[in-house]
């Protein structure tokens, strides 16, 4: 899953990214309000964490201008303590929940999970295709009692195709949702990160392929 952070303090954006990478999310991370509109206009996001003080606009602003556009990604506010009223200024504006400052990592993890399940595009802890379980909780592929762990990008593609079986996702599509639209990846890393996700299937002996369609992209079927 893709989330926009938004953040002044350098070292706690920093924090924040780290904290949501190594736990298998794909991370942007802004510094204002302005590169935070900006991002979760353009790009295509699961969740947002915006700090509420911010240079430019600040996080109530920008969700009150994407809400106004429609944009109904679920949003979480990060808030001083002493900042009541703009809490629920926050709530007001659309914002799905908020965790002031400071706080525990569980916490914000916990709150984030709880605001992405509640989207509606429901996302449960287990995705299934067929017999096949990918856990989204520890990230692990599942087969008749047998597990295989999955590193952050082949479990984030996997995610992406087993949450569309049947469908051809275009090779761009896995490098935009996945590294975002400015990164310098090419189609090759795409390739590698498939080559080792076939290798753990055929471990597992799971009954899944996932194809390549010249011109087209990827697609992952259910075997018979």
């Amino acid at each position: 899953m893709r989330l926009l952070v938004a953040e002044d303090d350098p070292r706690l954006l920093k924090s924040l990214v780290h904290i949501f990478e190594s736990h298998k999310f794909t991370v942007d991370g802004v510094s204002n309000g302005r590169e935070a509109l900006s991002y979760a206009q353009s790009m295509e996001y699961d969740g947002l964490v915006l700090d509420i003080m911010m240079p430019g606009l600040d996080g109530i602003q920008v969700l009150k201008e994407l809400r106004r556009k429609g944009i109904t990604t679920p949003a979480l506010f990060l808030t001083a303590r002493t900042e009541v009223s703009q809490r629920v200024e926050g709530l007001a504006a659309g914002a799905d929940d908020y965790l002031p400052k400071p706080f525990a990592t569980a916490e914000l993890l916990a709150r984030v999970r709880a605001m992405l399940r509640r989207k509606e595009a429901f996302h449960p802890d287990l995705l299934t295709l067929g017999p096949v379980t990918l856990n989204r909780s520890t990230y692990q592929l599942e087969y008749e009692g047998k597990t295989e762990a999955l590193g952050g990008k082949e479990f984030q593609i996997l995610e992406m195709l087993m949450e569309a079986p049947g469908a051809i996702l275009p090779t761009e599509r896995f490098i935009t949702h996945l590294w975002g639209w400015d990164t310098t990846v090419d189609t090759s890393v795409v390739w590698v990160h498939i080559s080792n996700l076939r290798k753990k299937i055929h471990a597992l002996g799971a009954p899944l392929d996932i194809r390549f369609i010249r011109n087209a992209g990827y697609q992952l079927e259910e075997k018979p």
